[in-house]
């Protein structure tokens, strides 16, 4: 009985620690993924002109100093997601990037000179690219870039 009651606290020490060990990849994942939405991610943009970008920038706070040029991709996430699958994405240089297989709806907000601090001025540019990203996890974890929809 004491044998059998060892290994079972043994088994549930590898078990806690397997947890320990495991949990924080997970959460850095999380974190990334975050990250990902905060600065690439608007389900439902109210307009998609200069003042959108001005505004969506500030309020990610993509303006300390001001960024150069970001792109918010616009839709319902499950699809952007999706593309870190083979249901609607495929694998992009060398397989370091996944590039989905039809094009999102976007909008780049492009720095138009000037100081790098606040207040930024953002010219918008709306339209519908294919997105490339990075996955880890299988969650969209950064934007390389976007191509033009043919």
């Amino acid at each position: 009985m004491v044998m059998f009651l060892k290994g079972i606290g043994l088994l549930l020490l590898f078990f806690i620690l397997g947890l320990w060990l495991v949990s924080p990849s997970l959460t850095q994942g999380n974190n990334r993924e975050r990250n990902f939405l905060t600065r690439h991610y608007d389900s439902k943009p109210k307009g998609r002109d200069d003042k959108y970008c001005e505004r969506i920038m500030r309020q990610r706070q993509l303006t300390q100093p001001c960024k150069d040029f970001n792109t918010f991709i616009h839709g319902d996430y499950p699809s952007i997601k999706a593309v870190c699958g083979d249901r609607a994405g495929k694998p992009y240089e060398e397989g370091r990037f996944r590039k989905s297989n039809s094009p999102f709806q976007v909008t780049n907000c492009e720095h138009r000179g000037g100081s790098t601090r606040p207040p930024c001025k953002y010219r918008a540019t709306p339209g519908f690219r294919y997105i490339v990203i990075a996955c880890e996890h299988g969650l969209p974890v950064h934007l390389e870039k976007t191509t033009i929809a043919k």
